[in-house]
Formats: structure tokens, C-alpha cells, sequence
């Protein structure tokens, strides 16, 4: 039972890990590299999308390390995967307190209605978004080393 919960959290950790990758690295260059009115808007439409699906997935992570912490505390590497579970609490607050407020804002937005400053607040968003990733890519690494 314990190597199903290992495998499937490190397959959700590590499927997270590469949706923000893509997000960070992929997704936001398109969508700078559109007209201002086609990036804002899809910025928003991400905003949207992606705040409703990755609080789940957040969270979802964060307490499949902990049981997994948990349930193989006697086991070798459970150090690594405590670490991760505190690494993956980092992320999850980071995002509450850096990156959901600007996203909150940045999802209402239209052309007609965003502020003069929108691609400030996105490009301040972006930067936490980076440490947020390096932070579950440190994650997902310590839950990969643990399983060896």
C-alpha cells in the first residue's frame, strides 16, 4: 500500500510540477509576445482556468506527501519526504499570499476595465511564479529521491 501512495504522489507532484513549468516557461512568452488586448485576455482566461483547477492540485499534493510522511515513517527516506511536504507548504503559502490576490484581480480584467499597470502586476506575478516552480521542482526532486 505504501509503494501505491509513493507512486501516486510523486505522478501528481510531479504532473503539477510540469503544468507550472509549462505555465512559466511556455504559456506566459506566448501570451507577452500576443497584442496587448489578445495578452491580457488570455492571461485572464488563464487566471481563470488555472485558479480553479490548481488549488486542488496544490493541496491535493500537499496532503499526499503528508500521509505519505506519515505512513512511512519508518522507512528510509522519510526525511526527503518531509522536507517536500514542507517545501510543497512553502508553495501554498507563497501563492496565497503573493500570487492569488494579483490573479484575483488579473481574471476580472477586460481590455476595457484592466488598470494602467496590469503588465507590471503580471510580470510581478511571473517572478513569484518562478520561485514558486523552483520550489515544487525542489519538491518533486525530494520525493523522487526518496522512492531510491
Amino acid at each position: 500500500m505504501l509503494d501505491a501512495l509513493e507512486i501516486v504522489t510523486t505522478v501528481v507532484v510531479g504532473l503539477m510540477v510540469g503544468v507550472e513549468f509549462a505555465v512559466a516557461f511556455v504559456m506566459n512568452p506566448i501570451f507577452k509576445a500576443l497584442p496587448d488586448d489578445a495578452s491580457q485576455m488570455a492571461q485572464s482566461h488563464g487566471g481563470r482556468m488555472l485558479g480553479a483547477a490548481m488549488p486542488v492540485w496544490y493541496i491535493g499534493s500537499l496532503v499526499l506527501s503528508a500521509v505519505w510522511a506519515v505512513a512511512g515513517r519508518h522507512h528510509d527516506g522519510v526525511g526527503l519526504v518531509v522536507t517536500a511536504a514542507g517545501l510543497l507548504v512553502l508553495s501554498v503559502v507563497m501563492s496565497l499570499l503573493l500570487l492569488v490576490p494579483i490573479n484575483n484581480r488579473n481574471k476580472t480584467w477586460t481590455p476595457e476595465t484592466r488598470p494602467a499597470d496590469w503588465k507590471e502586476q503580471i510580470d510581478r506575478w511571473n517572478r513569484y511564479h518562478y520561485v514558486r516552480v523552483a520550489v515544487i521542482i525542489a519538491a518533486f526532486t525530494l520525493l523522487v529521491a526518496a522512492l531510491a
